[in-house]
């Protein structure tokens, strides 16, 4: 059901997915769209944890950043005002948590989902208790890609001196350095003008966004290195998970299960609606082989792993099938 109500001069839409009186309700806060899969997915979500907990437990879904952008959503989650979100911010869980996000360290997303769900990968998301937060899982937010208005990029030399996007991230700057481009940081609102302008002379995007951004009106070349791989991080506050009585958690986790398997299984044909989309709009794809692009980022590992512990990275690494 969705209920509509003023806020000064705001108006906020609040999605509630409802259950008998005296249902026990979780609020539920991410920042995509009530359009995109992510949405779709908490829906399910929603629904799966009213059945399964016999209509005892309930979800309140606030899409589209209606709590805040995803920084706010975790900060929220951590004091406990509000129960469940998902985002790409894991610092305050666990900085760890980005191990997950180092350059071409997945092939493919068969092999980001094999590392999730096996030993190393559930124990890379067994963390941020002491921080409360209780990790449900991840749901792509999928991998990156180089998209650039000279030409595809086939290999590494292809990058040197180019002038590439990068949002304020340190693994995704770090790499570009290591890659021999020049990363300039520019407001994701920014980019579309700076393509045009010529500022940057390409981006890194993630497939949708390029095409919700309409970035190839003016970049007409995709690469699909899958580069970085990012997560949606689906995190829930540790106290509110252990007061759940033992059913309600059992219909949580289960819910989490069936949804990510959902969402996984709706990828392949997103992505393949996406590319047809923009091959009509005048793109042209390449794939070009990682391995080169590998042995350049080798200083990229070394520095995270100074920072997140060199086991760690170490473990993660050959976990995931990176050479």
């Amino acid at each position: 059901m969705k209920f509509g109500y003023e806020i000064g001069s705001a108006s906020l839409i609040v999605l509630l997915i409802t259950g008998p009186a005296g249902a026990e309700t979780l609020r539920l806060a991410h920042e995509s769209s009530s359009s995109s899969l992510i949405h779709q997915a908490v829906t399910l979500f929603a629904d799966k944890v009213g059945e399964k907990s016999g209509g005892a437990l309930k979800i309140q879904i606030f899409p589209d950043g209606q709590l805040g952008d995803e920084a706010a959503i975790v900060d929220g989650v951590g004091s406990g005002s509000i129960d469940i979100g998902l985002g790409g911010v894991a610092d305050p869980i666990d900085p760890k948590l980005n191990v997950v996000t180092l350059p071409f360290l997945f092939k493919d997303l068969a092999a980001v989902h094999a590392f999730l769900d096996g030993p190393v990968g559930k124990e890379v998301f067994a963390t941020g208790g002491k921080n409360g937060f209780r990790m449900l899982g991840a749901l792509d937010s999928g991998f990156r890609q180089f998209a650039f208005k000279k030409g595809p990029i086939a290999g590494p030399g292809d990058m040197r001196g180019v002038k590439v996007r990068v949002p304020g991230n340190p693994v995704l700057l770090a790499t570009m350095k290591a890659l021999g481009a020049l990363p300039q940081s520019i407001p994701f609102g920014e980019v579309y003008t700076a393509l045009q302008s010529g500022i940057v002379d390409g981006v890194e995007p993630e497939m949708r966004d390029f095409a919700d951004q309409k970035w190839y009106e003016s970049t007409k070349y995709m690469s699909i290195a899958n580069y970085v791989w990012t997560p949606n991080y689906w995190f829930i506050n540790a106290r509110r998970y252990d007061a759940l009585s033992a059913k309600d958690k059992a219909a949580v986790d289960a819910a989490v299960t069936e949804t990510t398997a959902w969402y996984r299984g709706q990828l392949a044909a997103t992505y393949a609606s996406v590319q047809k989309t923009l091959e009509s709009k005048g793109v042209t794809f390449n794939t070009p082989d990682q391995a080169p692009f590998r042995t350049l980022v080798g200083p990229v590992y070394a520095q995270f792993g100074k920072e997140w512990g060199d086991d760690l990275v170490a473990k993660v690494r050959a976990a995931a099938g990176a050479k």
